[in-house]
Order: structure tokens, then C-alpha cells, then sequence
């Protein structure tokens, strides 16, 4: 029904009831209630809503058909240290405790008096506290400040059928694509279907397919984030 027809059956239901009425009144009798009229109205509203909202056609009403990927990005959660950045730690008045110290492999940074003390895992906050800790054995209420001045830890593997395969260091949220892009995009021989990422959990891998393909004709969701430490493999 559209919306012309919908208009001019409300008008023939509304003549129809004010009729009646005129009827009752002319006759002397009480006016009647008009029962019909209000079904015919309410059904009449019924399919004016009906109108109004219709259902998109093919829409589903389940979360996973609608709700889109969400990437985890790299600053959703505080940034901790790691093997090879490079921090500059200054002791307030005290120069000669003052250092720019690189993380060596093992997680650990050396500092005048404190020696080796761990840096990796832990946020610059954190360690900043350690140090502190550390140093108020030697010196009376020591002002630290730790600055993260280059970071170097947070890497992506790019493997495989690539044209320059390595280690990309992450400064900001990426997608595999971006990453693929990095390492000069896909060789002749690449399978563009069965691409693979993996990811590391605790003590096991997950395997996360990536369609090439599908992903550079279909959804942007498709493309999801990496994380720090992922391996992505062209076979």
C-alpha cells in the first residue's frame, strides 16, 4: 500500500464515523460508540507504522552479523619496556648517577650503585619506583625520572613470499596490510588466499587467516590490527 492510497482510506473511515454521528443526533438518539471506527483506525495505524518503519530486507538481528572487528591498537594499554629501547634515566642534582642506558637482551639496564636492575616488562612508572628504591640506600631522597627515548622492542615479523621479509618496528597502530606494504608488497609467487598470521598466547600459537584477496575487495574490518610480536606469513 502506499502512501496515497493509506491517506485516502483514513479519510473514508473518518467521513464514515462523522456520518453516523450525524445520523444519531438527527434522530434524537444518544450518539452510539463508534467501535468501528476506532478498529478501523487502529488498524489503519497499524499499517501506518507498518509504512513508516518497514523492515529492511535481509537485515539479521544477530550481533555477530552486524558487530564489526574491533583491532586492539597499541595504546590501549600502558607501554612497557623491552629488549633493546633505549632509556634515559636522570637523577635530579646528580649527574654522575645520570645515564642513557640501551635494554640489553636479558631484560636488564646497569646504572652507577644500582648495578643491573630489570627493565623489560615493566612500564616507565614502574621502573622509575625501582630505581628510587634502589638508590635511597646510597643517597638521601633521590628525584628520578625515567624517558623512554627511542623504542626498538615492539616488532612485527614479516615472512615469506614478500619482496623485503624482516623485522618491522611498530611506532603506531598497524594493519596486516600496512605491514605487507612495509616489506614491498607481495611477490608473483605469493598465494594471496593463504596468508597467515601468527599470534602468540601464553605458551601456544593461534593461526589467524588472512585473505589478500578478500580484504582488498571487501570489508575495512577484514584488515585487522597486529600485535606486537605477530608473525606474518606469504606462503
Amino acid at each position: 500500500m502506499n502512501v496515497r492510497s493509506f491517506v485516502l482510506l483514513v479519510g473514508l473511515a473518518v467521513s464514515a464515523g462523522c456520518g453516523a454521528l450525524r445520523n444519531d443526533r438527527a434522530a434524537g438518539a444518544p450518539p452510539s460508540d463508534p467501535p468501528q471506527l476506532e478498529t478501523t483506525v487502529a488498524s489503519l495505524g497499524v499499517v501506518g507504522d507498518a509504512l513508516a518503519d518497514p523492515a529492511p530486507v535481509g537485515r539479521s538481528d544477530s550481533p555477530s552479523a552486524s558487530a564489526p572487528l574491533t583491532p586492539r591498537l597499541l595504546e590501549s594499554e600502558p607501554f612497557r619496556i623491552g629488549p633493546e629501547d633505549m632509556l634515559d634515566v636522570q637523577v635530579w642534582k646528580n649527574s654522575d648517577l645520570s645515564r642513557v642506558v640501551p635494554v640489553r637482551p636479558d631484560g636488564m639496564i646497569s646504572l652507577p650503585l644500582v648495578n643491573d636492575i630489570r627493565a623489560a616488562g615493566l612500564t616507565p612508572v614502574e621502573l622509575r619506583a625501582q630505581i628510587t628504591t634502589r638508590l635511597a640506600e646510597f643517597i638521601p631522597s633521590p628525584e628520578v625520572s625515567v624517558i623512554v627515548r627511542e623504542v626498538h622492542s615492539v616488532k612485527v615479523a614479516v615472512l615469506g613470499n614478500v619482496k623485503m621479509p624482516g623485522h618491522y618496528e611498530l611506532k603506531s597502530p598497524a594493519t596486516v596490510l600496512e605491514l605487507i606494504a612495509r616489506a614491498q608488497g607481495l611477490t608473483e609467487f605469493a598465494d594471496r588466499g593463504r596468508i597467515v598470521v601468527l599470534r602468540q598466547n601464553g605458551t601456544s600459537t593461534t593461526r589467524i587467516p588472512f585473505n589478500y584477496r578478500k580484504v582488498a575487495e571487501g570489508p575495512e574490518q577484514d584488515n585487522f590490527s597486529v600485535f606486537p610480536g605477530d608473525i606474518i606469513v606469504v606462503p
